[in-house]
């Protein structure tokens, strides 16, 4: 079999493990970059537990999702990094959404639209506007694709981030993540996720219902102070 064909197959396997519905949920979900349990993620897709473990094996054995067993229960993620940004990129390149009709859909779906976590970094307005930020300040380059400048590093440095562990980890140092809502680009790799736990330990972000996020006050300053970035 040629390297094409090969090619041909994993993209092809890729594809049918995210072609059914319940699977694709399951990755969704869990794009918040939690562990899940399977009765939790079954009663997420509306389907039965049996249904729900057939599922999760097909996913654990395709390799985008991993495992793992506490007693009697059994914790599902994404694999990894890899994992996240083939299903956020698929998310991303859907069809708009159709209208919800009920209150508590319209505002479920603009909370994830204004502030998300995507994995283990930030998404949505909030995640593109911190990469527009870091643009302007100089702190990346977007000349090539993208790439951390020196002054960026001195930076996340201020802030306590191992940039040397960065460059070290076997990942991206930085990469851009196409986002599902505001379809411009938000900050993924491992500069992406440094991000993401400061402002979670420094409290200027909260976790709220799923994958959406919240500001805190502290967070509006902060942002604010270090990225001249106006949070409404």
């Amino acid at each position: 079999m040629t390297t094409a064909a090969v090619a041909a197959a994993d993209v092809a396997a890729v594809a049918s493990l995210l072609g059914d519905p319940t699977r694709a949920a399951f990755c969704l979900a869990l794009l918040d970059g939690r562990a899940w349990t399977a009765g939790e993620l079954a009663r997420l897709a509306g389907v039965s537990p049996a249904t729900a473990s057939g599922h999760l094996d097909r996913l654990v054995r395709g390799g985008l999702l991993a495992e793992e067993r506490q007693g009697r229960h059994r914790y599902v993620r994404l694999a990894g990094p890899d994992a996240a940004h083939v299903v956020e990129v698929l998310a991303s390149s859907t069809r708009p959404a159709a209208p919800r009709n009920s209150y508590a859909a319209v505002r479920a779906g603009a909370g994830l639209a204004a502030a998300r976590t995507c994995y283990d970094h930030l998404a949505g307005r909030l995640g593109v506007g911190v990469l527009d930020a870091l643009d302007q300040r100089d702190y990346v380059s977007r000349a090539d694709g993208i790439a951390m400048t020196a002054s960026g590093a001195v930076w996340l440095a201020s802030l306590g981030v191992d940039v040397d562990g960065i460059r070290r980890a076997h990942r991206p140092v930085v990469r851009l993540c196409l986002d599902w809502t505001e379809r411009r680009s938000h900050l993924a790799g491992g500069v992406g996720a440094a991000l993401a736990a400061v402002f979670f330990e420094r409290d200027w972000i909260r976790r709220a219902d799923g994958r959406a996020i919240t500001v805190t006050d502290a967070g509006r300053t902060g942002l604010q102070r270090e990225l001249g970035l106006a949070i409404g």
